[in-house]
């Protein structure tokens, strides 16, 4: 059952996993026409990456089929739309995208992109690349509009409600970044992120050690596989990172 803005609004802050907010966005985009989601987010960007896809969020309910394609085999790195949620803030209509793929040579690559693409009916929606504070951060999210829309109808629909659209996903992106995130493969345990938290605290092994009611040696090992967990080489790095991630200093009840 729909609700109303202000009722969606109030219930983005309810759940307290991704996994749950992002369940609940899906189902809000919908109702506006939009029902495949392509969100990501990253703290790792340079001028030359959008850095380690393991280090951001990755978040779509498109069918798997059209996932092993599009990220499996690198298509996105050659989507126009990737190219301007990284160099650009605010919304996108898919009609200015098509329009300068026409206006110039397309790739093999992007052949391939634009054929998986007609394939899977991904042919109408929006982009939106959301401002963070840090050069280094960078999230974006595409709507693709559901089947049998053109893209004279998702304008038609963003004329009408583009600002609150707009608005809905700027508070999902936000939301999204306040929770804690980590791949499987990288998630830290209890142990090291309390000895990264006393390490942020400007503790020394010593006192860690004494503090968590272990051994010196012990309180090592648990920091050298938090940076191995985080894929970094130092324990400030690892501390940043796991900051970064919201693994540490955040209530978990």
């Amino acid at each position: 059952m729909s609700v109303s803005l202000f009722e969606h609004l109030e219930r983005v802050f309810v759940p307290t996993t991704i996994e749950a907010v992002w369940t609940q966005h899906c189902e809000k985009m919908a109702e506006y026409g939009f029902d495949r989601l392509f969100y990501g987010y990253t703290r790792f960007r340079t001028n030359h990456s959008l850095g380690n896809a393991d280090d951001g969020i990755l978040l779509s309910n498109h069918p798997q089929s059209y996932l092993e394609h599009y990220l499996g085999q690198g298509l996105y790195k050659h989507a126009p739309m990737v190219d301007w949620v990284t160099e650009n803030v605010g919304a996108c209509s898919w009609r200015l995208l098509a329009d300068r793929v026409k206006a110039g040579p397309v790739s093999d690559m992007q052949e391939r992109l634009f054929a998986l693409n007609r394939r899977f009916d991904v042919v109408a929606g929006y982009a939106i690349s959301f401002r963070d504070l840090s050069i280094r951060s960078k999230g974006a999210i595409g709507l693709c509009a559901r089947v049998g829309l053109s893209q004279d109808d998702v304008d038609a629909i963003w004329q009408r409600s583009g600002r609150e659209i707009v608005l809905i996903n700027n508070l999902f992106h936000l939301r999204i970044t306040s929770l804690p995130y980590a791949s499987p493969v990288r998630s830290l345990t209890a142990r090291q992120r309390e000895a990264l938290e006393w390490v942020g605290d400007g503790k020394t092994i010593q006192d860690i050690a004494i503090l968590m009611g272990l051994t010196t040696a012990t309180v090592e090992k648990h920091l050298r596989l938090a940076r191995e967990s985080l894929a970094v080489e130092t324990t400030a790095q690892a501390v940043l990172k796991a900051s970064f991630q919201n693994q540490i200093f955040v209530d978990r009840q």
